[in-house]
């Protein structure tokens, strides 16, 4: 199995959620709203569109399985995909669920500050540092297996 360096920037194998035979889930080490997500292709393209069909199959189901799971855990209003590729060339979409509302969770209340503008993932909300283990662990423990 190939670690690239966006999977080790964000974390991984620490943070890792799910793992298929091509894409990787992380818990995103610096969240921006409540459960915010990296999903991480494991292939060496560049491009979204050098993707074959085996990729964007898996992809789907890991979408599914991300989806359910953060709804389940957290009730988001909407969830946001954004694939930038400025800085980490390596294919992957930083997910983030949006809330109109406050959420809780490990003692910790969270805002969704640009709720309902698009979110900015260059501002990183300020946690404390077991909130990132715990929200890892939470959802771990309630993704589909």
């Amino acid at each position: 199995m190939t670690v690239n360096a966006t999977m080790t920037k964000f974390g991984y194998p620490a943070t890792r959620l799910a793992e298929g035979a091509r894409w990787v889930v992380l818990a995103r080490p610096q969240q921006v709203t409540l459960g915010s997500l990296v999903l991480v292709c494991k292939d060496p393209a560049r491009a979204f569109g050098a993707l074959d069909a085996e990729a964007m199959v898996e992809l789907g189901r890991h979408v599914a399985a991300a989806e359910a799971t953060l709804a389940r855990l957290f009730a988001y209003d909407r969830i946001n995909y954004l694939m930038l590729m400025m800085v980490d060339p390596d294919v992957h979409f930083h997910v983030f669920p949006r809330y109109a509302q406050p959420r809780d969770f490990a003692g910790v209340t969270f805002r969704d500050e640009a709720w309902p503008k698009p979110p900015d993932p260059t501002r990183p909300l300020d946690l404390p540092a077991a909130v990132v283990p715990a929200l890892t662990a939470a959802l771990g423990a309630a993704w589909p297996t």
